[in-house]
């Protein structure tokens, strides 16, 4: 008798088999060792995965993890420099004739003295938070570009791919600029400069900007020095990926397709090099159009020319490349960081076996 039906019992209900006594069972088993289901035709619904599950499926995919590695790389690597470009942004607005901050050793020295290991660290905090959002809209906005400029042939070509980057570098430095205007502000606010105006206690990230919005304009106040970043950011974008294709091409062995690593490192530290020097004081503007109203550095600039002409005419053109040995000497430690700490989260979330 199967196990899957009903019996009648005397006296015309049905009762179940299994309740019936003196009834000898069909101990018949399947290939397993284990007795058949009771009602093959209704399966039960499969279990459903805890949030744990769902969470490490979705970290696990490839363009997740290097998503998030990626992130975890930007971070690192900014912390890694983040004296260094502390000191650049210093450099960069000292007033001309100002001499507390001289070479990048003795400038090191005496950040160290006057604050510590913090006073390496300030700012870097508001440069952290601003590089996950900054990398969550470079990502997405490039594959809504590359894919509106692919159009329906799919191809994408050299001239293509670089637009679609520099709109996305657009993109993603118009939604996290309030951030980077902060930074720049946290990074020197305790500096040693006699005109500037103390704080018994440094404010920090959140009431800096909510200082600037309710004293210097508003919302213009958080955008201020846009205009020379957005003018620095296409063409940092363009000579960065045409010096790295062509150094990468260079560095690539006879007869293979790709370089090494240390390859791969040393052509994004020349890529970087090259296009950080030559866009470098679009990067000047920027800061000091960021610290323009700020109280005791005395800058007063009226609009994008006008900053160029003054710093010109008061500084010579080495006012344009101030900062730029600190900031060319944090290049390939930062690279060297970024990539060694992305390759690890990787493997981490993927679970990939293999050294780096």
């Amino acid at each position: 008798m199967s196990l899957d039906r009903t019996s009648p019992a005397p006296g015309g209900t049905p009762t179940s088999v299994s309740k019936l006594p003196n009834v000898s069972k069909d101990t018949s088993k399947d290939a397993s060792g284990l007795l058949p289901p009771t009602n093959p035709s209704v399966q039960s619904p499969p279990p459903r995965p805890s949030a744990s599950a769902t969470i490490k499926y979705y970290i696990t995919q490839p363009t997740s993890a290097s998503f998030i590695a990626g992130g975890v790389a930007g971070a690192v690597s900014r912390t890694v420099v983040s004296p260094l470009e502390r000191l650049k942004i210093i450099f960069q607005v000292q007033a001309p004739g100002t001499t507390t901050y001289q070479g990048v050793g003795p400038a090191l020295m005496r950040m160290w003295k006057e604050e510590g290991w913090r006073g390496f660290m300030r700012g870097n905090g508001t440069n952290c938070v601003r590089i996950v959002p900054y990398s969550a809209v470079q990502f997405s906005s490039y594959t809504i570009y590359k894919k509106a400029l692919a159009g329906d042939s799919g191809s994408m070509d050299t001239a293509r791919r670089l637009c679609a980057g520099a709109m996305a570098g657009v993109t993603s430095v118009v939604a996290t600029y309030p951030l980077d205007i902060v930074r720049t502000r946290l990074s020197i606010q305790s500096a040693s400069f006699s005109t500037l105006d103390k704080h018994a206690k440094l404010p920090g990230m959140w009431a800096t900007m909510k200082a600037m919005y309710a004293t210097e304009g508003g919302i213009f106040a958080l955008y201020r020095g846009l205009g020379p970043t957005l003018a620095g950011v296409a063409p940092y974008v363009g000579i960065n990926f045409a010096t790295y294709e062509a150094m990468r091409k260079f560095m690539t062995p006879e007869g293979e397709k790709n370089p090494t690593a240390i390859g791969k490192l040393v052509a994004g530290g020349v890529s970087g090099a090259v296009a950080q020097s030559i866009t470098y004081p679009f990067d000047v503007l920027r800061r000091r159009f960021q610290v323009n109203t700020m109280s005791g550095l005395g800058y007063k600039y009226k609009s994008l020319w006008d900053a160029i002409t003054v710093i010109i005419k008061g500084e010579g053109v080495r006012g344009l490349y101030k900062g730029l040995l600190p900031n060319l000497l944090k290049v390939a430690p930062s690279i060297g960081s970024s990539f060694l700490s992305y390759e690890i989260t990787r493997d981490l979330l993927t679970g990939l076996v293999g050294g780096i």
